[in-house]
Formats: structure tokens, C-alpha cells, sequence
């Protein structure tokens, strides 16, 4: 398999950790950490289910690598996200020092990895990661699509 293959893949198991967010009424966001093609961990949004707003995906999957690991480093590993990540998911990723950041959907409001803001390549950050956005876009904003559609509608 070729690198968008790998992507592609990978970013279909983030996916279906997004799809767990939804039994707890969590807005629909999985990501997934992986180190030479091997899920080292993966988690999805918990801020709700939580009551903690430290609960985004990519917060839950970096914790659980470094205890996977017992590291606060993630070296050579990639983080799949189907949401751009915010300041202060980048912010995590950076002190993690994930070397690539693979993510689904932009995010015009929020995002730090080139939407919104670029965190990810700050000219004075000390660590920087790759990004590449858009990988399986259509269907990471159709889950979050889905989800707030559904919102609406319950609170009606």
C-alpha cells in the first residue's frame, strides 16, 4: 500500500471511533495514534460523557499512547483525527512531538493545523508536525453534519 492507501485506511478505523461519540450525545470525533502501521491507541470525543473539556479524541488517544508507551514522547507516530485539530489539541500534539498529523475534516472555526490557524508549523514553536488534511473529508463531514442536524432537531 501506498501512503494515501495507508491514510485512507487508517483514517476509516478513526471513523469508526468517531461513531462511538455518538451514545453519549459527544459531537462525533475519533482519532487514532500510529506507530509503523500499528494502532497504539485510540479514543473518541468524551467531553460530555465526561463532564470535562479536556476531553477531546485526540487528548484521550495521546494519553493512552503514552501510557501504552510509558513515554510523554510519540516520536515517529501518526495521529488520524476526522476533525482538524484546535489550539490546544495541536498544542498536546506538539509537546507530545507526534511527527504527523493526518486529519479528516477542516474546521474554518477552530482549526490549528491551517484552517483557522497553522499551530502545527508556528515559526516560534520549538517542535513542529507535518499535516495533511482532507483524507475521507466527505465522509468525516458528513458524520459531523449528521450529528448537529440531529441536534437541531431534538431541541426543537
Amino acid at each position: 500500500m501506498n501512503i494515501d492507501e495507508v491514510d485512507i485506511f487508517f483514517m476509516s478505523k478513526a471513523i469508526k471511533e468517531a461513531e462511538k461519540s455518538l451514545f453519549s450525545g459527544d459531537i462525533p470525533v475519533g482519532a487514532l495514534i500510529v506507530l509503523e502501521n500499528n494502532i497504539i491507541s485510540s479514543s473518541f470525543n468524551t467531553r460530555e460523557a465526561d463532564k470535562n473539556p479536556l476531553g477531546h479524541a485526540e487528548i484521550n488517544a495521546i494519553k493512552l499512547a503514552s501510557e501504552s508507551i510509558s513515554s510523554k514522547y510519540l516520536r515517529n507516530m501518526t495521529l488520524y483525527v476526522t476533525l482538524e485539530p484546535c489550539p490546544m489539541c495541536t498544542g498536546a500534539i506538539l509537546e507530545a512531538g507526534i511527527k504527523r498529523v493526518v486529519f479528516g475534516a477542516y474546521d474554518s472555526k477552530g482549526g490549528a493545523c491551517g484552517s483557522f490557524m497553522n499551530l502545527a508549523d508556528y515559526p516560534g514553536f520549538f517542535r513542529r508536525t507535518l499535516v495533511k488534511g482532507g483524507v475521507l473529508e466527505k465522509e468525516c463531514q458528513e458524520l459531523l453534519h449528521n450529528f448537529f442536524i440531529s441536534l437541531r432537531k431534538s431541541k426543537k
